[in-house]
């Protein structure tokens, strides 16, 4: 890894909580632990921008169920060093990531897995899925909720990225993959950053 900061200066939005902002001071569990979300982050659906007719609603939804497994899963690993007692109140990896995860992650997959749910299982004999999912009504308002969620999802990718002293891969001068029209590695690839196969 690269240099990493004594301290780092945080500030970004979280939709329905506002602005966080302050000084997070990590120690090496956090620094860690940053690493292993930063990863998870940077590789997912979640973090990926999509265009009006890209990707599938459905495999964006998963993608931030899985998240919230897999970010449950590293505080429980680092345990209470990620968010010790004498810091409560403080910036600390745990306070970060249990914000994110109640109030971005939460509250979307609460929302619309059901709904979406609902609509699926509506879908005719025949119709395409993602077809099916272009006709629903609410369209539109769960790509804009999804549209909310990768930025706040990608703003705390980059205060993860400086504390683990890494790169910020999602930073548009990073290098491109080519796909086999030659052009970058784009979200509608029937293999998702996630690692399923999905015809998008």
């Amino acid at each position: 890894m690269g240099r990493r900061p004594a301290e780092v200066a945080v500030k970004f939005t979280v939709p329905f909580v506002g602005e966080i902002s302050g000084t997070w001071r990590p120690d090496d569990a956090e620094r860690k632990a940053a690493w292993e979300l930063y990863v998870e982050l940077i590789t997912r659906v979640s973090v990926i921008e999509l265009g009006p007719t890209e990707g599938v609603l459905r495999e964006a939804l998963s993608s931030h169920y899985t998240l919230f497994t897999t970010t449950r899963d590293i505080l429980r690993r680092y345990g209470p060093d990620v968010a010790p007692r004498g810091r409560q109140g403080q910036i600390t990896f745990g306070s970060l990531a249990v914000t994110v995860l109640n109030a971005v992650v939460r509250p979307l997959l609460t929302r619309w897995h059901p709904a979406l749910a609902a609509h699926e299982a509506a879908r005719p004999s025949g119709m395409a899925p993602q077809q099916h999912e272009q006709e629903w009504e609410h369209e539109a308002e769960l790509r804009e909720e999804l549209r909310a969620s990768r930025q706040a999802l990608a703003e705390l990718a980059r205060v993860l990225a400086e504390v683990a002293g890494a790169a910020d891969l999602l930073d548009p001068r990073s290098p491109r993959l080519p796909d086999q029209r030659g052009g970058g590695l784009e979200s509608g690839n029937a293999r998702s950053l996630d690692g399923d196969e999905r015809s998008p």
